[in-house]
């Protein structure tokens, strides 16, 4: 009974705060509007974060490597500056760095202090409703509605040859990282025969839920791991079968045993100065033979090999390298970030992030620009209004803690009724000097410089949940609207007369075609270049993948010419 209850009030105060506030919003700014409990909180986090990056000033810095090379070996390595005495040095200035350089130049070299060791990596438990999402996000790309729907279908299940209906996954909405003794029996035993008794860890991997998580229902996973990804793959669909693989990996690897690494890490004297060198080598990959974690501001992890260096060897100086950097921003956030964000924060359930991430890109408070999550003028608009009059329904602690409330409504410590309560009176008093005191907000469109072909007048630049158009102002009289069109500096690779222009798919993803469409039907998920291919004479596109930088590569799939990475 008590989880009918909390049910019933995390219903309840959904109920109130959308029906009471989204008509006031209808009033004061215009139709279709609404705010939530989680909807409004996560529009703010993404609202905050643009004027972080609006207000970030770039500071100036320099990092400066060292190329040396011991006696009697080829083999030069990179180390890093680190400071002077012991304590570390920030170089802020080009002037800073030389007269560095200058002092180094004239110094002797050689190994303070060696320090081997070894590093273990843990394997990532298997996905929750949350993770899921946010993995599907990083490394499919999908969004977390698309996500939850795929995994709707494999849980429902899928017609498998010669097998027929079978439900693939277990269910969907947990935060339990529960896995029953049974499943992971099969899988111990699966990992022992595939893969040999190294990869089987000495004791059953345990893995400690979030605080507050429901133990109701177990970890996502595959419902049988004999059933292969590779050996259904026809009975699926593309997503479908990417979706499994990724659940069914991820679940095999978190019953492994840990990667291990070798480490070195190296203090290099020069004077009163120190240069530090640090590397790895992976020496048992452990559950990275299947899987590895996706990471938000992924940079590609190298294996580093060092010389064989003791303490007292001397060194040659072969090379300073001084290269200038500006301090980033942060970034925005992605809905695999967004999703994090929340759950760290304890705001809303599993199985709210989806259809919030939904709400808030439907209703033109947030646009997505590859693949992340930037707000609209109306989002500002509607966050400010609900910063100043409902500071509470925003507040990251408020909400959190009224999760919290209702958590403790489900186990049976607070009555349900008490709580909406406490909600209410002072709700209704606020809404009330809200309705009184706000006026009319007329959201003033930007004109542009194109002309309506339907009625002659300028159009007018809008944003919807694909990004920003161009509409006509006499709307209703007149409905015509286009595309925004961007165009690079490049040539049309197949008629040479268009040029190319960014344009976005029904899903709002970016590609690139011919100006003269639909004269020339020429498309590319990928920007072309000027240039042409040495090899096969085909257009070539510059691919750009974080952490590893642009690469110019061969459109034409069979020849397979590129360009080295530079780096990003």
């Amino acid at each position: 009974m008590n989880l009918v209850d909390a049910q019933q009030a995390r219903r309840v105060l959904d109920r109130v705060v959308g029906y009471k506030i989204s008509p006031l919003l209808w009033r004061k700014i215009r139709k279709g509007l609404s705010a939530g409990r989680v909807q409004s909180v996560a529009t703010r986090i993404i609202c905050e974060r643009e004027k972080e990056i609006q207000e970030f000033v770039p500071e100036e810095y320099w990092n400066l490597t060292a190329c040396f090379t011991k006696p009697g070996q080829e083999q030069p390595f990179e180390a890093k500056f680190y400071g002077k005495s012991g304590e570390k040095i920030e170089i802020k200035t080009e002037e800073q760095v030389n007269s560095l350089i200058k002092e180094l130049e004239k110094v002797n070299y050689e190994v303070a202090s060696v320090k081997l060791g070894t590093k273990k990596r843990n394997p990532a438990p298997p996905f929750i409703t949350s993770t899921l999402q946010q993995e599907a996000s990083r490394k499919l790309g999908f969004t977390a509605q698309k996500t939850m729907m795929i995994a709707q279908q494999l849980y429902e299940g899928i017609e498998i040859e010669g097998g027929g209906a079978v439900g693939l996954i277990t269910y969907i909405r947990t935060d339990s990282t529960r896995v029953s003794s049974e499943a992971q029996r099969q899988a111990l035993d699966f990992i022992l025969k595939r893969y040999g008794k190294e990869y089987v860890p000495d004791k059953p991997n345990q893995f400690k839920g979030k605080k507050g998580a429901q133990d109701a229902h177990e970890a996502i996973r595959p419902t049988s791991v004999l059933r292969e990804p590779d050996s259904i793959k026809t009975s699926l669909k593309k997503d479908q079968y990417r979706l499994y693989k990724l659940i069914y990996e991820r679940f095999l690897a978190s019953q492994m045993p840990p990667a291990l690494f070798e480490t070195m890490a190296i203090d290099i004297k020069g004077g009163d100065y120190i240069f530090r060198a640090t590397g790895s080598r992976k020496i048992f990959q452990g559950y990275s033979i299947i899987y590895e974690e996706g990471k938000d501001d992924e940079k590609e992890e190298k294996d580093i090999d060092l010389p064989k260096l003791e303490e007292g060897d001397k060194l040659a100086l072969k090379e300073l390298n001084p290269t200038q950097h500006f301090t980033q921003p942060p970034p925005r956030y992605t809905e695999a970030s967004l999703v994090r964000t929340l759950e760290e924060m304890g705001i809303g359930r599993p199985s709210t992030y989806a259809p919030t991430i939904a709400t808030i890109t439907n209703r033109g408070y947030v646009v997505r620009e590859n693949r992340t999550l930037m707000p609209t003028e109306l989002g500002f608009i509607v966050n400010d209004l609900m910063t100043e009059y409902f500071p509470d329904i925003v507040d990251y602690k408020f909400t959190a803690e009224m999760e919290e409330q209702l958590d403790k409504v489900e186990e049976g410590k607070i009555d349900w009724r008490t709580v909406l309560k406490d909600f209410y009176v002072p709700f209704e008093n606020v809404l009330k000097r809200a309705d009184e005191e706000i006026s009319k907000i007329k959201i003033e469109d930007e004109e542009s410089d194109v002309v309506c072909d339907k009625c002659g007048a300028k159009m007018v630049i809008k944003t919807g949940r694909y990004g920003k158009f161009l509409a006509c102002p006499n709307f209703p009289d007149c409905r015509n609207t286009k595309p925004i069109v961007e165009e690079i500096d490049v040539a049309c690779p197949k008629c040479d007369e268009g040029k190319v222009v960014i344009r976005k798919s029904k899903k709002g993803r970016k590609f690139y075609g011919c100006s003269n469409y639909p004269k020339c039907d020429f498309v590319s998920w990928y920007p072309p270049v000027e240039e042409r291919c040495p090899e096969c004479g085909s257009y070539m596109i510059e691919k750009n993948k974080q952490g590893k930088g642009k690469t110019i590569v061969c459109a034409n799939k069979e020849c397979g010419y590129k360009i080295e990475a530079e780096e990003g």
